[in-house]
C-alpha cells in the first residue's frame, strides 16, 4: 500500500467516482505505477444498463475484470450471464484460493479480500460439453440469425426469411432442422412454387444452397442446438434464496471451433429477452448484465439486415433492464453505431508492435474523453490487472480517465474440477426440464403423413439422434455442386422423393393455417416465441 501523500491530480480523479448510490469497486487510481488505495475507481449499479465494453490484448486481464464484475453484481442482487469459451470462467462458482500474490494486490488497492464463490449455474449449447442444455426451436431462432449461422448472402437470406413468412403463415411448425429442410424441398417443388406466387419465389438454385447450408450444419453436430425443450430465457433472471444474483456460465469449451455458431446463439439470448422483457425504464439497478465474449465474431461477415438489427437491439434492450458488456480486443472490433452506446469502458492493454497496431492504438485513444493522462503511452505500458477506466456517472456523464489497477476477483481464478462442474449440473432443478430433448409432430411430420403410404418418407426410429431424418432426406443435396447456379431443379425436388409431388401435400398446406394456428409475429432480428 502507498504511503506518499495522494497527488492533486490522483485525487481530482477520485472525485469523479465518489457516487452516493450503490456501486461496484473496480480497483485505485494508478499513476506513474503507484496505485493510491484511498482514490477508489468504481461504477454506479444504476447505470449499468448503459451498456460497456472490456477490451485489451491477450493476457492481459479482460477475463479476471469479467469475474471481478460479476461476483459484485451477484453479491448486490444482480443476475449476470457470461459466456465461458476457453473453460476458466467456472471459478465463479468456487470461493477464491488465498495467496501472497492475491494480498499485496488487496494491500495496493485498498481492497479487504476474502473468498467467497457466487451461485452460479452451467449451461452448454445441444448439451454439447458439461452443462443443462441450452436449445431453440428454428422458428424462434429466426431466419437473419439462421443466415448468419448458414453463411448465406443477402439474396439466399432474403430467400430464406419468405420460407420462415410462409410456415408462420401456414402454422407449419419449425422445431427442428428436419422441419426446415422439408419446407424448403416442398416450397422448391412445382406445387410449393405455386403456394408462393403472392409473395414472392424460390428458386431452384438458392433452395439448393441453403439445403446444402443446412446438411452441412446438421452433419457438424449443430441439429443438437436446435429443438425442444427450447430454454427460457428468463432463467437468467432468477436470484439466490439468499438474495444473490444467479451467474449463468454457458460452457463453450466444446463448440469453440464454431464461432460463428456459439456468437449467433448469444444474439439469439438477447434478442429473446427483449421480445419477452417487458419495459421498465430507467431501473436503479439492471435486472441481468450480459456479458458477450469474441464480440468481433458476431459482426464479421454479417449482411446489412442483421449489422442493422443490432444497434437496435442494443438501444432499445437497455429500457427492458439487460446490460450489456461486449469482451473484445479493440474497440475498432465493434461498429460505431454500437460503440457510440457503450458508456461504461474498461481498456486493458494493448500491443503497439505492427502498423496495424498502432492504427488501431491510435483509434483506441480517440475513443476515451480528454484527460491529463497520455493515453497512448499507457495503454502500452499497463501490467496484467490493470486498465483505463472511463464510466457513467449516477447523472450519466462521463467520470475522468483513470488509469487503474484493478481489484483481485474473490472467487476462484480459474476453472473448478470436471467433478464438480457435473455435480453441480445434476444438483440443478433446470437439468430435468431441459436435459432430454423431445421431437413433437410438427412440419415434417405434418407433411409427411400427407404421403401414399408406400412412399412416405421414414419415420425417425425410437431412441434416434434428432435430425437423422433430415441427413438421409438431403443426400441430393450434399452431392450438389458448390456452384448455386450449378444446382439442377430435379436435384431440390428429389429431396423428399415422391411425397412433394402428391397432391394432397398441395392441399394440406393451404389449409394448415386454419388448421393450426395464426402467424407468428417476429421481433428486430426475426426472432420469435410462442410459449406453450
Amino acid at each position: 500500500m502507498s504511503s506518499a501523500p495522494t497527488p492533486p491530480a490522483v485525487r481530482e480523479i477520485a472525485d469523479g467516482y465518489a457516487f452516493t448510490g450503490p456501486a461496484l469497486d473496480l480497483g485505485a487510481v494508478l499513476l506513474e505505477g503507484t496505485a493510491y488505495p484511498d482514490a477508489q475507481v468504481r461504477i454506479p449499479l444504476g447505470v449499468l444498463n448503459r451498456h460497456g465494453l472490456v477490451a485489451g490484448a491477450t493476457g492481459t486481464g479482460k477475463t479476471k475484470t469479467l469475474q471481478l464484475i460479476a461476483e459484485q453484481l451477484s453479491g448486490q442482487g444482480v443476475p449476470v450471464f457470461l459466456a465461458d469459451i476457453k473453460g476458466d470462467v467456472s471459478g465463479v462458482a468456487a470461493p477464491g484460493a488465498p495467496s501472497d500474490r492475491t494480498a499485496a494486490r488487496a494491500a495496493e488497492v485498498g481492497q479487504q479480500w476474502a473468498p467467497r464463490g457466487c451461485p452460479a449455474e452451467f449451461y452448454s449449447l445441444g448439451g454439447q460439453g458439461a452443462g443443462i442444455p441450452v436449445r431453440a426451436t428454428v422458428t424462434s431462432f429466426g431466419p437473419l440469425l439462421l443466415a448468419k449461422v448458414l453463411d448465406l448472402n443477402e439474396t439466399q437470406e432474403s430467400s430464406l426469411s419468405l420460407v420462415f413468412h410462409y410456415a408462420d403463415r401456414k402454422g407449419l411448425e419449425l422445431y427442428d432442422l428436419k422441419d426446415l429442410t422439408a419446407v424448403i424441398a416442398f416450397l422448391a417443388s412445382p406445387e410449393g412454387k405455386e403456394e408462393l406466387r403472392t409473395i414472392g419465389g424460390l428458386s431452384a438454385a438458392t433452395a439448393g444452397v441453403i439445403l446444402r447450408a443446412l446438411t452441412v450444419l446438421e452433419n457438424e453436430g449443430a441439429g443438437a442446438f436446435f429443438g425442444e425443450p427450447e430454454f427460457d430465457t428468463a432463467e437468467l433472471l432468477r436470484t439466490a434464496p439468499d438474495g444473490r444474483g444467479v451467474v449463468s456460465v454457458l460452457e463453450l469449451p466444446a463448440v469453440q471451433d464454431r464461432p460463428r455458431l456459439f456468437s449467433t446463439f448469444l444474439m439469439w439470448l438477447l434478442a429473446d429477452l427483449y421480445q419477452e422483457l417487458p419495459e421498465v425504464g430507467d431501473p436503479d439497478r439492471p435486472k441481468l448484465v450480459f456479458f458477450f465474449d469474441e464480440a468481433h465474431l458476431l459482426f464479421k461477415g454479417a449482411s446489412k439486415a442483421f449489422l442493422e438489427a443490432i444497434p437496435q437491439t442494443v438501444r432499445l434492450i437497455r429500457s427492458k433492464g439487460i446490460g450489456i458488456f461486449f469482451v473484445t480486443q479493440t474497440p475498432r472490433d465493434v461498429p460505431s453505431d454500437v460503440l457510440a452506446q457503450l458508456g461504461n469502458r474498461v481498456q486493458h492493454a494493448l500491443r503497439a508492435f505492427t502498423p496495424d497496431d498502432a492504427k488501431a492504438l491510435k483509434a483506441t485513444v480517440s475513443t476515451f474523453p480528454r484527460s491529463s493522462y497520455d493515453l497512448g503511452a499507457v495503454l502500452t505500458s499497463l501490467g496484467t490487472g490493470e486498465a483505463v477506466v472511463t464510466v457513467l456517472s449516477e447523472k450519466g456523464a462521463p467520470t475522468p480517465v483513470a488509469a487503474t489497477r484493478l481489484r483481485a476477483p474473490e472467487s476462484l481464478m480459474g476453472p473448478i474440477g470436471a467433478g464438480e462442474l457435473q455435480a453441480a449440473v445434476d444438483a440443478s432443478p433446470l437439468t430435468a426440464r431441459y436435459r432430454d430433448a423431445v421431437d413433437r409432430e410438427s412440419a415434417y411430420e405434418k407433411l409427411a403423413a400427407r404421403a401414399p403410404r408406400p412412399e412416405a418418407a421414414p419415420t425417425r426410429p425410437a431412441g434416434a439422434a434428432p435430425g437423422g431424418d433430415a441427413r438421409e432426406a438431403s443426400r441430393e443435396a450434399r452431392e450438389a455442386p458448390r456452384d448455386a447456379r450449378e444446382v439442377p431443379k430435379e436435384g431440390v425436388g428429389g429431396l423428399l422423393g415422391s411425397l412433394l409431388s402428391n397432391p394432397t401435400v398441395k392441399s394440406f398446406a393451404r389449409t394448415a393455417g386454419r388448421q393450426l394456428g395464426h402467424e407468428i409475429s417476429r421481433s428486430l432480428f426475426g426472432t420469435s416465441k410462442r410459449r406453450r
